[in-house]
């Protein structure tokens, strides 16, 4: 068939209306975008990231992050994903940022950015009730076992400076509390909070030495370069904070480690 300057014309009108029509689809579809906030958290850290009875999320994580999108009159929706695969998710555009209890590290700074911290703690251990172990420095011995949860700051530590002991690293925190408790590992690198939590539902055979021989911050992470939403949230905590927010989830969510943390002379943590 030969081709026609009317056929051209014909072709280029066609063409011309279906990138009309993409374009239109594309612009209705960006303020849906625009008014949500996808947040990363790995639910499975109670009582900061967790799932109800009917697997909706919830938790302090949770709560912050449905104040921060009131804030930004946006509409959050929790993305769960393994804490080792969150920096990846928002590296790749999957969500908006990470509200998962994450540590702020440099080496974490060279993939994204971080909020002002929300949150300070420290690392610390469990170790089994009738271990000889006292302190940090009891560790790094040939014949000891030291279980840390993959990709979290007590796994960076345990790597980077227990040249001597093995160390056993596990996906899970329950399979490292559990470690512990059936005594094949003589202690677990985690949190304060988490530390403390594990070693109240394992009384009977665990201990908990609470006082941090790491001090940390938690931060909210989101892609390098998103200056607009770094300062939007930051602006959000320091009036969260101002207005008592941090307050009420600590009297909501932990209460009883705010009396004991009280009682042993440690700083609490918001």
């Amino acid at each position: 068939m030969t081709i026609t300057p009317i056929h051209r014309t014909v072709a280029c009108f066609m063409l011309a209306a279906a990138l009309l029509a993409l374009a239109a689809c594309v612009s209705k579809q960006e303020p849906a975008a625009k008014n949500t906030l996808v947040v990363g958290m790995e639910l499975a850290y109670p009582p900061f990231e967790m799932t109800d009875e009917k697997g909706a999320p919830k938790g302090i994580s949770v709560d912050l992050a449905n104040a921060l999108g009131t804030a930004l009159g946006k509409k959050v929706v929790i993305q769960n994903t393994a804490f080792d695969g969150l920096i990846p998710a928002l590296k790749t555009g999957k969500i908006d940022l990470i509200i998962s209890s994450m540590t702020i590290t440099d080496e974490r700074r060279q993939s994204v950015d971080f909020s002002d911290p929300y949150l300070a703690t420290g690392l610390c251990l469990l170790v089994g009730k009738t271990s000889p172990i006292k302190s940090i420095d009891d560790l790094d011995k040939p014949g000891v076992t030291v279980a840390v949860k993959k990709g979290t700051t007590g796994h960076t530590y345990a790597t980077g400076n227990l040249k001597n002991a093995k160390v056993l690293v596990l996906d899970k925190e329950a399979a490292a509390v559990l470690e512990v408790v059936q005594g094949k590992a003589d202690a677990f690198i985690y949190d304060q909070m988490s530390t403390y939590t594990n070693w109240k539902k394992n009384r009977e055979t665990t201990r908990a030495l609470l006082h941090p021989f790491q001090q940390e911050k938690w931060g909210i992470a989101l892609r390098k370069g998103d200056t607009q939403l770094k300062e939007q949230i930051n602006r959000f905590l320091g009036t969260f904070r101002a207005q008592g927010g941090f307050e009420r989830l600590g009297d909501t969510w932990l209460r009883e480690q705010k009396a004991t943390f009280k009682e042993l002379n440690y700083p609490f943590f918001f």
